[in-house]
């Protein structure tokens, strides 16, 4: 699911294509996309584009007389830049908005069709969609720690929890807490100052990292290749690969349709934190520490 590093970059890029233009219609080949009933698509037509935001994971398009246009990606959903009037890909398109200064076409890998869009008539009908998290990017510390240890979860899911914190998922909060040394399961009303104020830098520095280093790589083209997995990352997706920080080889733990990747010496003092399906089928098998591996 695009993050706020990706959707950074979409945002930079759909305010500098559209910003100013004029909004000419919306086209749809999905019934389940759609998930207001009001205003109408019509309503919208010859708006100009007022600006382009992000409200959690969602992005936010706003016309000028207050309506919005709001798309969330979940997490197969990818928009493109194509020219005026552009058809809407057979199978993976979704739909397709027209501007007076080109075409934005959502598609979506999965079958499963999560991608959502809503029609907006009011800023305070926006407010509604705020899951409520804070942006970690736009806070201090001590925000940050009073709202961390009020959350009840381990740092996993306080972090990917978008009532908690804005716009993380799954592969940058793995990075996160490689780069903070600390486990993805520890929950984060344990933790102490010292580890919250690692965190908080982590958090902040690698999400301005990643915006810079996607920024760099789609220049002024449209970013074509948002992804959860890059070859940059230290330990997302790199199961069994060794980590950069120091060479063990990274873990990981595969729980409902996501998973969490992280290196044991680094973040949990050599133990290994136990598969739910793996270590219940394995049981007294089940290695405890890195050594055991080897």
């Amino acid at each position: 699911m695009p993050e706020i590093p990706d959707l950074t970059v979409y945002l930079e890029q759909l305010a500098r294509r559209t910003k100013g233009a004029a909004f000419e219609g919306l086209r749809s080949s999905s019934p389940f996309l759609l998930r207001t009933v009001s205003p109408k698509p019509e309503a919208l037509v010859g708006r100009a584009v007022v600006d382009w935001r992000r409200l959690g994971k969602q992005l936010v398009c706003e016309l000028d007389g207050e309506q919005f246009i709001v798309i969330h990606l979940m997490i197969s959903g990818r928009l493109w830049w194509e020219t005026k009037g552009a058809r809407i890909p057979k199978g993976r398109g979704l739909a397709a908005f027209d501007f007076s200064s080109g075409t934005v076409v959502l598609t979506e890998a999965s079958k499963k069709r999560r991608a959502s869009l809503r029609l907006v008539g009011s800023r305070e009908e926006l407010r509604a969609l705020d899951p409520g998290g804070l942006e970690v990017l736009a806070i201090d510390e001590a925000t940050f720690a009073a709202r961390l240890r009020s959350a009840g979860h381990t740092l996993k899911r306080a972090l990917t929890d978008q009532h908690v914190f804005a716009g993380i998922g799954n592969a940058y909060s793995d990075e996160i807490l490689l780069h903070a040394k600390l486990s993805p399961f520890k929950q984060a009303s344990q933790l102490s100052d010292e580890e919250i104020a690692r965190l908080y830098a982590a958090t902040r520095e690698w999400l301005a990292k990643w915006i810079d280093i996607l920024r760099e790589k789609a220049r002024d083209d449209w970013p074509t290749k948002v992804t959860a997995f890059h070859p940059e990352m230290a330990v997302h997706g790199r199961y069994r690969e060794p980590c950069p920080v120091c060479g063990a080889p990274v873990q990981r733990i595969v729980y409902a349709e996501n998973e969490a990747n992280y290196c044991a010496r680094c973040q949990t003092g050599g133990r290994l934190l136990a598969d739910r399906s793996l270590s219940r089928l394995l049981k007294e098998n089940w290695p405890k520490r890195l050594e055991d591996l080897e």
